[in-house]
């Protein structure tokens, strides 16, 4: 019973881990891409933006966003959806030591992570960032970023 528990534990910790593609979107709601454009449905497909794409087609794409904002441009509504990725931040502690320094993108950019550390390893954190945007216009896509 105890290797069951086991492997199912194991099972679906590694399900979780597994990342969203526009395919598993596609068929988890298949009613909403049924209902894209012929035009939407191919962009959806390959996981891209175009300009004047819904909401929903975007969401197919691309995902939920980690971040959305409202506001206003030239009297118009408008949202901007931010998604984000993580950079590692890898650091040494020991037990009771401080630490300071680290490696990567947020330790050589002027914000190197420090703190008070408890272990006998090195330690992984995540510093995330902004990585793509998407502005909608009267619930259509006006323009989008992506970084490179």
């Amino acid at each position: 019973m105890k290797k069951l528990l086991a492997c199912l534990t194991l099972g679906l910790v590694a399900c979780s881990c597994v990342p969203s593609t526009p395919q598993a979107r596609i068929q988890q709601t298949p009613a909403i891409f049924a209902a894209l454009s012929p035009k939407e449905q191919q962009l959806v497909q390959r996981g891209e933006i175009a300009k004047g794409m819904s909401p929903n087609a975007v969401l197919l794409a691309w995902g939920t966003p980690a971040v959305r904002y409202e506001g206003s441009q030239k009297g118009r509504s408008s949202v901007r959806w931010d998604y984000t990725a993580a950079y590692p931040v890898y650091t040494n502690t020991y037990f009771g030591a401080f630490s300071y320094g680290g490696y990567g993108h947020y330790g050589h950019h002027g914000y190197p992570y420090h703190g008070y550390g408890f272990g006998f390893a090195p330690e992984i954190s995540y510093y995330p960032y902004r990585n793509s945007s998407v502005w909608f216009i009267n619930n259509r896509v006006d323009a989008w970023e992506r970084l490179r």
